[in-house]
């Protein structure tokens, strides 16, 4: 027979959410998804902005963020 546990486990302490990343200065890509992620927050689509919010952060650490004159 085993044994019912009958107390509480431990609170959960949660943070508050970070700050959405923001678009590099004279990136196409990071403005193309910064314009995205407006459009899903205008229309109430949040996952859509989580997504996108994980892709603007990515996207400078692909290797493929390029600053305007760079290649």
């Amino acid at each position: 027979m085993s044994e019912t546990n009958t107390t509480m486990a431990e609170p959960v302490y949660l943070s508050f959410p970070a700050d959405p990343p923001q678009p590099a200065a004279g990136c196409g890509v990071c403005a193309a998804l910064d314009k995205q992620r407006a459009e899903a927050r205008e229309r109430g689509d949040f996952s859509a902005v989580t997504d996108l919010n994980v892709e603007l952060a990515a996207h400078p650490k692909s290797g493929s963020h390029h600053r305007r004159g760079q290649k």
